[in-house]
């Protein structure tokens, strides 16, 4: 599998590594990554964005325990796509913290499966670098609407069909509510008593 050059370039230019071993055991490594203008059309082009206009990563790694460590950051970003009805660019700010915590010890038996946890706690083994660029990245990624929406923009109802075919609707496919209409109607000619007199 061949990578795109411009993608490598891209996670290149967004990585910020912290070497495990010089880490104080002690004291939280604080960080502040805010990205540059190429940084940002890079990041664009890695997330298959229209475009970024900001992003910041700013937090700590964090010792924990004896050999742990546990990166707290909040990453902040603005970017546009394109609406997913109408193509018209949609602007998203996205403010979220995120979390990660890093075991020493953390080993993963042969032949389990990880399994993945909603929000950004998870926990991971411990690697000799800690690349908070990719962690803001990988977050970014997870955060980034699937399916943005322009104000007002809505998917209309689509009828196809054969020349003199009524075109079926939604209601159409909605037979109890058909049902409670003709109850209604035979009620209404029973004089309201709902059964047979």
């Amino acid at each position: 599998m061949t990578t795109n050059p411009l993608i490598a370039a891209a996670d290149a230019a967004l990585s910020l590594p912290f070497r495990v071993a010089t880490l104080s055991p002690r004291k939280p490594t604080r960080f502040d990554f805010v990205a540059d203008g190429a940084q940002c059309r890079a990041l664009a082009l890695e997330l298959g964005l229209s475009r970024v206009d900001s992003v910041s990563f700013k937090g700590e790694i964090r010792p924990s325990g004896k050999r742990d460590f546990t990166v707290v950051a909040d990453l902040a970003a603005r970017i546009v796509q394109p609406c997913s009805i109408t193509l018209v660019p949609v602007k998203t700010v996205i403010a979220e913290q995120v979390e990660r915590k890093f075991l020493a010890d953390f080993v993963v038996p042969d032949g389990v499966e990880l399994e993945m946890h909603d929000g950004d706690d998870a926990i991971e083994p411990l690697p000799e670098v800690i690349d908070v660029g990719f962690l803001a990245i990988e977050a970014l990624a997870l955060l980034v609407p699937l399916y943005p929406r322009a104000p007002g923009a809505e998917l209309g109802e689509v009828a196809v069909t054969e020349p003199g075919v009524a075109a079926l609707r939604d209601q159409d496919l909605k037979p109890f509510a058909a049902l409670a209409g003709l109850k209604a109607k035979l009620d209404g000619q029973n004089g309201g008593e709902g059964g047979n007199t």
